[in-house]
Order: C-alpha cells, then sequence, then structure tokens
C-alpha cells in the first residue's frame, strides 16, 4: 500500500510537517510513503527577493513530482502554505494538470489528506484545506481529515493550528515561527490516520 506525500514549501514550515507526515504513515504496518514537492513556478530573481532561495536548500534534495505519480497512490496527502485564504499559485498549478487523471477517473477511490500553514493565527487555514477539498471531490477522492481524537487540536494552553480538516502551523509574519511539536503531533497522526484509511480500502 502506497503513500504519496506531495507538497509546496517556500521557507521551510511545510516541508518539516511533511516530514512529520511521512513519520505517521510510517507507523501503519504495510504503508510505503514516498515524499515530492511540486514544481515552482516562481523565477529565481523573485525567490531571492523574498528570501527563499537559502531556505528552499534544505529541501532541494526531494524529487520533483510529476502528475502520472499520483495514479500509482493508494493515498495522497497534500502540503500547501495558504494563501490569501486558498491553496498556494505553486500546487494550483500542478493540479490543473491532472485533467487526464480525472478523465480516466485514476484517482477515483484514493484516499486524500491535505495539511497547510499560514503566517497569523487566523490567516485562513481552514478555508485552505476546505477548498483544496474541492478539487479532491472532483478527483473521486474519499477525504481524510484529522479527527478530534487527535486531542492536540483541543489545546488551549497554547497557540496552536490543527482543526478537523487537517494539520497546521502558524509561520509568523516573517517566518519565524516553526511547527510546534504539537503540531508536529498533528501531521504525524493525520499520515497514521490518512493510511490506515487506505489501507483498510486496499483489502
Amino acid at each position: 500500500m502506497k503513500v504519496l506525500v506531495v507538497y509546496y514549501s517556500m521557507y521551510g514550515h511545510i516541508h518539516r510537517l511533511a516530514e512529520a507526515v511521512v513519520e505517521g504513515v510510517k507507523e501503519v504496518k504495510g504503508a510505503s510513503v514516498e515524499i515530492r514537492r511540486v514544481p515552482e513556478t516562481l523565477p529565481q530573481e523573485v525567490l531571492k527577493k523574498m528570501g527563499a532561495i537559502e531556505p528552499q536548500k534544505a529541501f532541494a534534495h526531494i524529487t520533483v513530482c510529476t502528475v502520472d505519480e499520483l495514479a500509482s497512490a493508494d493515498a495522497i496527502i497534500f502540503g500547501t502554505p495558504t494563501r490569501f485564504g486558498n491553496m498556494c499559485g505553486q500546487m494550483r498549478q500542478f493540479l490543473d494538470a491532472t485533467g487526464q487523471l480525472w478523465a480516466t477517473g485514476a484517482l477515483v477511490g484514493k484516499v486524500g489528506s491535505v495539511f497547510t500553514s499560514s503566517a497569523t493565527q487566523h490567516g485562513g487555514q481552514e478555508s485552505t484545506i476546505l477548498s483544496f477539498h474541492i478539487t479532491l471531490l472532483h478527483q473521486g477522492m474519499v477525504i481524510a481529515g484529522l479527527p478530534y481524537s487527535f486531542q492536540g487540536q483541543m489545546r488551549i494552553d497554547e497557540i496552536t493550528g490543527g482543526s478537523p480538516y487537517g494539520a497546521s502551523t502558524i509561520a509568523g509574519g516573517q517566518g519565524e515561527r516553526m511547527p510546534s511539536e504539537n503540531e508536529l503531533a498533528a501531521a504525524r497522526f493525520q499520515g497514521k490516520y490518512a493510511a490506515t484509511i487506505a489501507s483498510k480500502l486496499a483489502k
């Protein structure tokens, strides 16, 4: 049973959550997992002005995903930063290239799940995941969120991401805050949860 973790990260926050998701998937017996990043669409000079070149060196070794790889997975867990309450343009462009998969029903019945980040506590994390689900539903995927059995999302003793829709982190206006242990625990839980559902569906 194969799980694919596909993400876009500009400053490393989503990359760190993706690593935690992978850790969670590996807890499921019989599950194999591969991690991929979507193609960059911004010119290098723009990324340099945004201060993203150095952070991206940390995950430059991650293979860029191809659309065809999606069809080979039993579950796909997507990670995207929030852009005005929606997925980032890089992820949108990648998904817009999956028309042939839709036409052939290649993703129907596969598990789909989403995690995200935003600069601020109420910066659109939930709307980003929910609007991402629309694409997954059009592809016929079975959506897995982050159930309340992960009780870390109910904490009020600290500022934290995470909702029933999926794991998330708060990056800070300057990207100065990396995922907390509670947020990483949410990502691990989501990875294990999505992989468990996919494993049951594969039987």
